[in-house]
C-alpha cells in the first residue's frame, strides 16, 4: 500500500502502521505521485484522501480508466468525511 495525502497528519498516522506515503497539494504533484506509485510493482493499493479526490476528480478518473492496478482506495482525513451521514449506506443501497 501507498498513501497519497493532502496533509502530513494523515501521512504520519498511516506511517505508524507501516504504510509509506506522499503529501501532494497540486494537480501536478498528485499526478507525479500516482505515476510513481503505479510504477512500483510492490504497490497493489494506493490510498488517497477524500479531499484530494474531491479537488482533482479528473486526475483519479483518468488514472482508474488507464490502470487496472494498483487499486485506488479513498479515505476520509483526520477531520472526518465530507460526504455526510449514512454515505456508505446510501452508496450500497444505490448500488444494489
Amino acid at each position: 500500500m501507498h498513501l497519497i495525502s493532502d496533509n502530513i497528519d494523515t501521512k504520519t498516522g498511516l506511517r505508524l502502521v507501516g504504510i509509506k506515503g506522499t503529501v501532494a497539494h497540486t494537480e501536478n504533484e498528485v499526478c507525479e505521485a500516482l505515476e510513481k506509485a503505479a510504477a512500483d510493482k510492490n504497490i497493489g493499493i494506493i490510498i488517497i484522501t477524500e479531499k484530494l479526490a474531491v479537488n482533482f476528480p479528473a486526475v483519479f478518473d483518468k488514472f482508474r480508466a488507464e490502470h487496472k492496478l494498483p487499486l485506488l482506495a479513498e479515505i476520509p482525513d483526520r477531520h472526518g468525511s465530507g460526504r455526510g451521514e449514512n454515505y456508505l449506506k446510501r452508496f450500497f443501497k444505490g448500488s444494489v
